[in-house]
């Protein structure tokens, strides 16, 4: 069974930091890069950001850059988010993705999602 279990979302003060976990499942985690995607009230989906798990290559969007780390243990099967510096505007539904290759995050957008994530609420007051 082909699975990607996202999970540490929460509310979090302006300021603060989560860290969210992508665990993969029922397929070659190597093979794939993952990346996050992101769905905030009234806005359309974006990239946010995506590590290739073969060579480590990453990219991040510009709102995120200096805030966001992205990581990836692939003894584990797992990809972290460390998130610092939450702003509001980062409130949205976080979802992790499989793809073919790491791209910037715009042309996140436009490749095929091989698997998706379950989703994660994350939430940050003002």
């Amino acid at each position: 069974d082909v699975q990607l279990q996202a999970s540490g979302g929460g509310l979090v003060q302006a300021g603060g930091s989560l860290r969210l976990s992508c665990a993969a499942s029922g397929f070659t985690f190597d093979d794939y890069a993952i990346g996050w995607f992101r769905q905030a009230p009234g806005k359309e989906r974006e990239g946010v950001l995506c590590i290739s798990s073969s060579d480590g290559t990453t990219y991040y969007a510009d709102s995120v850059k200096g805030r966001f780390t992205i990581s990836s243990d692939n003894a584990k099967d797992t990809v972290y988010l460390q998130m610092n510096s939450l702003k509001p505007e980062d409130t949205a539904v976080y979802y992790c993705a499989a793809q073919a290759r790491c791209s910037t995050p715009q042309a996140m957008g436009v490749m095929i999602v091989e698997y998706w994530g379950q989703g994660t609420q994350v939430t940050v007051s003002s």
